[in-house]
């Protein structure tokens, strides 16, 4: 099955351009998508339920990229979190990884490596 026949992917980034710039890959990709600018954002529409994956920036205004998925899953949700950040570093990296994060991605990173993690923890 094509990624974004089912569910849609929630991109969280406080940077509007580095979201919108998310979305519009995403759209061009045939994936259905919904950006929200903080984790908090995101918790309080609560629409995880049908979403493939949330891509979450690491580095957030109030609450982390790794807050929000230690909160998604102290809420029992087991959605992937694709963790995206511009300030990559070796503990950085591995620190998201501990926390749960289904991958990881440096910026810049490519549009098809975005993608191919998404396909890849849509059929985890």
């Amino acid at each position: 099955m094509p990624v974004g026949t089912k569910g849609r992917v929630l991109v969280v980034d406080d940077d509007q351009s580095m979201r919108e710039a998310i979305e519009s890959l995403l759209d061009a990709a045939g994936i259905a998508s919904t950006g929200y600018a903080s984790a908090e954002e995101l918790l309080a529409v609560g629409a995880i339920d049908d979403a493939v994956c949330v891509i979450s920036d690491l580095k957030l205004p109030a609450m982390s990229g790794i807050a929000l998925l230690d909160t998604l899953r102290a809420r029992g949700a087991k959605l992937p979190v694709i963790v995206i950040t511009a300030h990559d570093t070796r503990g950085t990296h591995d620190n998201a990884l501990y926390h749960g994060a289904a991958a990881y991605l440096p910026k810049p990173f490519s549009g098809r490596a975005l993608l191919d993690a998404i396909e890849r923890v849509r059929q985890a």
